[in-house]
């Protein structure tokens, strides 16, 4: 299904907007309700935690404030909880491959990928050109930098206008907003993004990209670009928790049959060399972008999500893998964890 921008903003979104500190909207509270108490935990708990850096490869990520710090979470019958800045806005980086992942396969079905690059972790970095000569540009995923490139280019449109525009229409479906690029930081990664530029002809070169791959990396690096917030991303989160229908505004997204498939990407891939050590962790598919954004998908039962822009060694943020963490088990959402009988 294509999206308009404006068929992505509906009355739901009146819902996200009022989303103030603490405060969940969209429904009533009912008494008892476990998961203030585990947001605001968890906040506090790391609202002081030093640790980490932001990431500086790209100049303008080097600049943003390290403080920013908030938690959301949004339940698939449209509750809307938060705990610490859930306004200010990041990057979106990374995790954009995980919605332009779902627009390719939305429109072209699962095999499209699958047949054209892969769905296997490749072992190697995320921006590794080892991996695409190792492979011959296959056994990639779309959460790589080279299978994410190519996913860009697997975007239907007649013009790079009309490729953009279904992406980032995609992406306001999900956030149930309309979202916006950060010019600065599209500048500044444009002018720093030569590793990519060689990975786009590389793909080019191996058949991957049919296409212009000039035009396919200049739009991932606009998509990553794209402003988000906290609410935004727990949002989207709870859209693939929800079987691909935003639970605020009530917009199916995507059909409910492709969920599984990205999903299992991104419990495979979804946070670069440590997504192992995550999914073991908390058991939750995820995906981190260097912006310092984390969101997290509990199938069935929430998206959430924290910004928070240090970041550790392996570039995903410090807070956001912590607190999230605290969350899954103060909430019993691991589900690889089972009582025994």
């Amino acid at each position: 299904m294509k999206f308009s921008r404006r068929h992505a903003i509906t009355a739901g979104i009146v819902a996200v907007a009022a989303v103030t500190a603490g405060v969940a909207v969209g429904r009533t509270r009912t008494a008892g309700d476990p998961i203030p108490n585990a947001l605001n935990s968890a906040y506090t708990k790391y609202k002081d935690l030093k640790e980490g850096s932001n990431a500086d490869y790209i100049p303008a990520l080097a600049k943003v404030n390290p403080q920013l710090y908030g938690i959301a979470l949004v339940t698939t019958d449209g509750q809307v909880y938060t705990a610490g800045d859930v306004n200010s806005e990041v990057s979106i980086q990374s995790i954009s491959k995980v919605f332009t992942m779902a627009r390719v396969i939305q429109d072209q079905g699962e095999a499209a990928l699958r047949d054209n690059i892969g769905f296997d972790a490749t072992g190697q970095v995320f921006n590794s050109i080892v991996a695409i000569e190792q492979y011959k540009g296959k056994e990639m995923n779309p959460l790589v930098n080279a299978g994410a490139i190519v996913t860009t280019s697997m975007v239907g449109g007649n013009s790079a206008q009309e490729v953009w525009n279904n992406i980032l229409s995609t992406y306001d479906a999900f956030a149930g907003r309309q979202l916006a690029v950060n010019q600065e930081v599209y500048r500044s990664e444009a002018a720093t993004n030569q590793r990519n530029q060689a990975i786009g002809q590389l793909m080019y070169a191996y058949e991957r990209i049919k296409g212009n791959p000039q035009q396919a990396v200049d739009i991932y690096t606009r998509q990553c670009s794209v402003n988000v917030n906290a609410v935004d991303l727990a949002t989207m989160a709870a859209t693939l928790a929800n079987g691909g229908k935003n639970p605020v505004t009530r917009q199916v997204v995507i059909d409910a049959k492709h969920v599984p498939a990205i999903l299992a990407i991104m419990a495979t891939a979804g946070l670069y060399d440590d997504s192992g050590k995550w999914f073991a962790w908390t058991g939750l598919p995820a995906k981190s972008g260097v912006g310092g954004g984390l969101l997290a998908v509990s199938p069935g039962r929430f998206g959430i999500a924290v910004i928070s822009p240090p970041l550790d060694p392996a570039g995903n943020s410090v807070r956001g893998q912590r607190a999230i963490a605290d969350v899954d088990a103060a909430l019993g959402a691991n589900p690889y964890y089972v009582h025994p009988r």
